[in-house]
């Protein structure tokens, strides 16, 4: 299955989101190679439909990855104010 819908992605780990990555781009690769060699897809629309796929993925990815870092914001001191002296 090539397609994977948006809500489908949202449901998966940034880990199994890698293993589809993958598994994906050796089923592309192997029906371009079909196509190459001069052999016919069942499923002419399959290459543009595993490519886009790829592309969903790729696009979540970094999302998921600054969602699983731990932002921890500490707070800087402020510089203390340093009074001058006034002149008379």
């Amino acid at each position: 299955m090539a397609v994977i819908r948006k809500s489908e992605l949202n449901k998966m780990s940034q880990n199994e989101l890698e293993v589809k990555l993958i598994e994906l781009r050796r089923e592309l690769n192997t029906e371009r190679g079909l196509a190459a060699s001069g052999g016919r897809s069942q499923n002419p629309g399959k290459i543009k439909a595993i490519r886009r796929t790829v592309a969903r993925i790729l696009t979540r990815l970094p999302v998921l990855a600054v969602q699983s870092v731990k932002i921890n914001k500490e707070e800087k001191p402020s510089p203390a104010k340093v009074q001058v002296p006034a002149k008379h």
